[in-house]
């Protein structure tokens, strides 16, 4: 068995923070198009969105630093404790992990970095009542407002498997690059 690891929000555009906009709609399409294109050797785990776990949806945007604050770190072990035990059990030939590029939970090699000190914690219950038009302009303002950044280095949850699954590849999603990620992707996950 072939095991390939999912961020959930690359397959169902409805975890993203804000709610999807197309770029999550398309990716999500293609590379559900992409899995049912794998052998019959492919398993597929779309593990709990971590993010989701901690705060629910919809959330605003927020950087590692932020989330880590809130307890992320614990939400993080459950999640790769989740990983660990189906590897453990399947004893899969092949492990690949995909992220998001720019997640501050599931980035690969890049993440979003906020100052935890600077966040307005209130926008939590606040983007909860939002609908998803003022959602997605108002990320766009707290994301250019709050000075976020995105910087190398994997997101929290990534970073904690990296530590635990060196054995593995590792795969990182820009969806504002989808068509050069989805051929990376299909090239790794055919050979």
């Amino acid at each position: 068995m072939k095991l390939l690891i999912i961020a959930p929000c690359l397959l169902s555009p409805f975890y993203v923070y804000r709610g999807p906009k197309e770029k999550e709609y398309e990716t999500a399409r293609l590379l559900r198009e992409l899995i049912g294109e794998l052998d019959e050797s492919w398993q597929v785990l779309a593990y709990p969105c971590p993010e989701f776990e901690l705060i629910g949806w919809p959330r605003p945007p927020m950087g590692r630093e932020s989330f880590e604050r809130l307890g992320m770190r614990e939400k993080v072990h459950v999640i790769a404790d989740f990983i660990g035990r189906v590897i453990t059990e399947e004893k899969p030939e092949r492990i690949v992990f995909l992220g998001v590029k720019g997640s501050p939970t599931c980035g690969v090699f890049h993440t979003t970095s906020n100052d935890p000190d600077s966040f307005d914690y209130g926008l939590i219950p606040a983007f909860f009542y939002m609908d998803k038009a003022k959602r997605i302009d108002e990320s766009r303002k707290v994301v250019e407002g709050l000075g976020f950044q995105t910087k190398k280095g994997p997101g929290l949850l990534f970073e904690e498997l990296m530590k635990r699954f060196p054995e593995a590849e590792f795969l990182e999603f820009d969806k504002n690059n989808i068509e050069q990620s989805l051929s990376k992707t299909k090239n790794i996950l055919q050979k």
